[in-house]
């Protein structure tokens, strides 16, 4: 099974003061960021990235009986063969049911509605159409579909879940991209390349797939990172992203938080992988808890990063989270909305929302329980009501159409969160 991008990547940063290097001062109180009026002008046109909102998508929820060649209850679960219960599990947040149409029992009590606590398969074609629907009805441009080593039993599960996507992409008119993420990926410099030309390469002949300047995107997500799951040398990285820029794709890179300066999470000695990058999506989830913090990150990362980027010819496509659900830091939409304001005062070329459907990890925009009424009960899962504020199970997605608007200049530049909690 895959690694959690935020359990190998933790003791990367505890040595820092608070999250991600924020410092004392800063999380004691949100100040006005300053903002940009001078940003340097995008390396790169509009396209199905740049200007656009991309959105991460796992695909990675199967259930025992669904037909999915991994028959697991494949992350819902730390003991796959067994359905989730409160003593067998990896879920942070519980779906907002009501618009699959299938599912499946888990060993969870009753919801506190008093109906089954059941849950979704990414593998049924309805669960993905459905996603890819709330996509188009809250206006998130693309999505990146993760890709975790292909070679490995999750294999063929991941092989059909490209082929779902696709399939939904086209049906809904929304664009997708294989996003790889080389975490605990031993023979990755060749295996990557080998995968691209004898799979996934194909899907770039769909209209759905993204292109960037004239080009298909690919993301390679890892590069960099100080962990033992990504312990790849620099060369390694480098030829990596100089043969997929050689076969014609448009080439992301999910690099560390602190990729520019090449410490904390970030191996130093990667400066030459990453400015081979087109364009540059540094990782937040675990980063930041409270707009204090985010304003700290735009004062200390996120302008000098656009300003290297934009040094280099690269675009630059930064994090936005929603916030960790269970630990209780998405106060009520004002964290995510404040990535938003910031972000947008200082010109960046687009943003990545981590992510659509991690609700095994608590960053899910996706359709949640709004209620205690819709967990099960004495679960302990907290609902998005969880601050005592009522919020509609899509209030995340619609908080992420508000956002892309502003991007766009659809909507005016503000600092006061335009969307309700509930409509």
């Amino acid at each position: 099974m895959s690694m959690s991008r935020r359990t190998v990547i933790a003791s990367a940063l505890a040595a820092t003061a608070g999250i991600g290097g924020i410092t004392a001062a800063a999380q004691a109180g949100a100040t006005e960021p300053r903002r940009r009026t001078d940003a340097a002008p995008a390396a790169s046109p509009v396209g199905d990235v740049v200007g656009k909102i991309t959105v991460g998508y796992q695909g990675w929820f199967a259930c025992k009986g669904d037909g999915a060649p991994i028959n697991s209850w494949w992350h819902w679960s730390q003991n796959g063969g067994q359905p989730p219960s409160p003593s067998n599990t990896t879920i942070a947040s519980w779906p907002d049911m009501k618009e699959y149409t299938r599912s499946y029992p888990t060993a969870y009590g009753n919801l506190g509605n008093g109906q089954q606590a059941a849950l979704f398969s990414s593998w049924d074609q309805q669960t993905v159409d459905t996603h890819f629907r709330w996509m188009r009805e809250n206006n998130c441009d693309t999505a990146a579909l993760q890709r975790f080593n292909p070679v490995g039993g999750e294999g063929p599960t991941r092989d059909a879940m490209a082929a779902k996507v696709r399939q939904s992409a086209e049906t809904y008119g929304r664009k997708f991209y294989i996003m790889y993420d080389v975490s605990g990926w031993t023979s990755m410099q060749q295996q990557i390349k080998d995968d691209w030309t004898s799979k996934m390469k194909a899907y770039t002949s769909s209209g759905a797939y993204a292109k960037q300047n004239g080009k298909p995107v690919v993301c390679i997500w890892g590069f960099g990172f100080s962990d033992p799951g990504r312990d790849f040398q620099a060369a390694a990285c480098l030829d990596v992203v100089n043969w997929f820029k050689s076969q014609g794709c448009y080439v992301i890179g999910g690099v560390p938080t602190h990729w520019r300066a090449g410490t904390d999470d970030s191996r130093p000695g990667f400066s030459d992988v990453y400015h081979a990058f087109n364009m540059i999506s540094p990782w937040m989830v675990g980063r930041i808890s409270n707009v204090s913090q985010a304003d700290q990150f735009l004062r200390d990362l996120n302008t000098p990063d656009l300003a290297d980027c934009a040094a280099h010819g690269i675009d630059y496509q930064p994090c936005v989270i929603p916030g960790d659900l269970q630990s209780r830091a998405r106060a009520h939409g004002d964290l995510m909305w404040r990535q938003f304001y910031n972000l947008v005062g200082i010109k960046v070329q687009g943003f990545y929302i981590s992510m659509f459907d991690e609700f095994n990890e608590g960053n899910q925009i996706a359709k949640t329980a709004e209620t205690g009424a819709d967990v099960p009960a004495g679960s302990g899962i907290f609902a998005l009501d969880e601050d005592g504020t009522s919020c509609s199970s899509d209030y995340y997605l619609r908080l992420t159409s508000d956002g892309g608007r502003m991007l766009k200049g659809q909507l005016a530049l503000t600092a006061t969160r335009p969307t309700k909690p509930r409509v």
